[in-house]
């Protein structure tokens, strides 16, 4: 505990004194070295603080000792889970505590036949279809991160995924929530029941503000039958990125409901290229990979692969094997591999209507000339979502500066498209100056007066968010 007195003297040292003793042995960590992994998540631009401690709660009644006694010392308070955040909303902020909730992994209940599971929020994303499968169950939201980030983290940034175009986002697979308040009191949201107006929908409140407004410990969470045909896929190369977005809007337009349909224009295929060899097509403007599954989704890929054909596709190819599906799908796992390998890399996300989709990428291009960097793209083409890799020299001086500056270029121009300056990593400390580019003074106020009336200290992830 020898970080206790420097981090804020001998005050902070009894502060700590009463906190230790609410909770268990060991859930308080105020050493230096053993509070480092935990000071900083994934967004390279955010500088974390120094904490005054780092709290490992193994259940409730932790979580909200913890809480009452930050409400009464007026200590601020940082959420986290496995810190695989990109918007530096999880960076611990000076003097504070960050409660992370890594301990809490119990998967409390299955209910196969109303298709539903009851979680904490330690658990990591993965293991909840692995936990469900064997009821012909899965879990549809699936991030990235999925294998290494909590679902803790993916409530509070309401994360989305692959599988989001047919599926929908994390928010979309809650019913309810357990809550940790500002003051220590514990909140229930929602139910256990598909149906459930009574009342404000506090649930969909709570997924995505980010540690702002408490605590998730704990959520109900909606599953879903585990298709009965195994994904069937194909992959298309264009000319233009016209080309591929008319693909995209066409896709959807007629009705047909791919599980996942990626993009990646032309500087991310070569960089994955010049990573592992895949063939792909290094002249290629933008490269889409579409999935199908369920009982018609040959029918499905059939009417996709045409719509392709329709649009101009270079090049097509398709298959209904699950192994030539995960090796079709492996040059997109590898999209942060290959640009990582250029250099430091800063992952952007923002979202636009899917029709412009093209402008957008158009607009990512001319940034990265400006700015004289790399900005690969990859996104998820079916929900209009992209994720722009800046790849900045690792000696440059001035490479936080640029990556900034052309970071916020890329939001203004998402914002021009009628888009979002967010899609799914959240706003963080990363992006809270450009909000107010999105969200009006009658919306800032709105979130405000929320935030007031659920933490009217202020303590919880300040200066986060809005």
């Amino acid at each position: 505990m020898n970080g206790a007195t420097t981090a804020g003297g001998s005050n902070a040292r009894s502060k700590l004194d009463v906190l230790e003793r609410a909770l268990d042995h060991g859930t308080v960590i105020s050493d230096p070295e053993l509070m480092g992994p935990y000071r900083g998540d994934h967004a390279n631009l955010v500088d974390p603080g120094e904490p005054l401690a780092v709290l490992l709660p193994g259940c409730l009644g932790e979580v909200s000792a913890a809480l009452a006694w930050s409400h009464a010392y007026g200590v601020p308070v940082v959420a986290r889970g496995a810190g695989t955040g990109l918007s530096g909303g999880a960076a611990a902020l000076d003097g504070s505590i960050v409660v992370c909730l890594e301990r809490m992994r119990q998967i409390r209940n299955v209910a196969p036949d109303d298709q539903l599971v009851e979680v904490e929020a330690g658990v990591i994303t993965a293991e909840i279809s692995k936990h469900v499968e064997r009821f012909d169950l899965f879990y549809p939201p699936d991030p990235s991160s999925f294998e290494i980030s909590t679902i803790g983290g993916n409530l509070a940034t309401n994360a989305g995924g692959l599988r989001c175009v047919k599926y929908g986002v994390t928010r979309d697979a809650v019913l309810g929530l357990e809550v940790v308040l500002a003051d220590g009191r514990v909140l229930h949201t929602g139910g256990k029941t598909v149906k459930n107006v009574a009342g404000y929908d506090l649930t969909r409140l709570f997924v995505g503000s980010e540690g702002t407004l408490g605590i998730i410990t704990a959520a109900t969470l909606r599953l879903r039958p585990r298709p009965v045909r195994g994904p069937v896929t194909f992959v298309a190369t264009f000319a233009t990125t016209e080309a591929a977005g008319a693909c995209v809007s066409s896709i959807i337009r007629r009705g047909l409901t791919p599980s996942l349909l990626e993009l990646m224009d032309h500087a991310m295929i070569n960089a994955i290229e010049d990573y592992r060899r895949h063939d792909l097509d290094r002249s290629a403007a933008a490269l889409l990979i579409g999935q199908a599954d369920g009982p018609d989704a040959p029918d499905q890929l059939e009417k996709m692969c045409s719509v392709c054909d329709e649009a101009g596709a270079t090049m097509l190819v398709a298959s209904h094997d699950p192994t030539d599906a995960e090796a079709l799908l492996s040059a997109r796992r590898l999209a942060y591999f290959a640009t990582e390998a250029l250099g430091t890399t800063i992952i952007e996300d923002v979202g636009v209507p899917r029709s412009r989709l093209a402008e957008l990428i158009h607009a990512i291009g001319a940034v990265a000339e400006r700015h004289h960097i790399q900005i690969p793209i990859v996104g998820h083409a079916g929900d209009g979502n992209l994720h722009p890799t800046l790849v900045l020299a690792r000696d440059d001086p001035n490479a936080r500066a640029t990556a900034l500056e052309a970071a916020q270029e890329i939001c203004t121009a998402a914002l021009d498209l009628g888009g979002t300056i967010t899609g799914e990593h959240g706003v963080g400390a990363l992006k809270r100056a450009w909000l107010a580019g999105e969200l009006d003074d009658v919306a800032m106020w709105a979130h405000r007066q929320v935030k007031a009336a659920l933490d009217p200290s202020g303590i919880m992830n300040p200066g986060r968010a809005f």
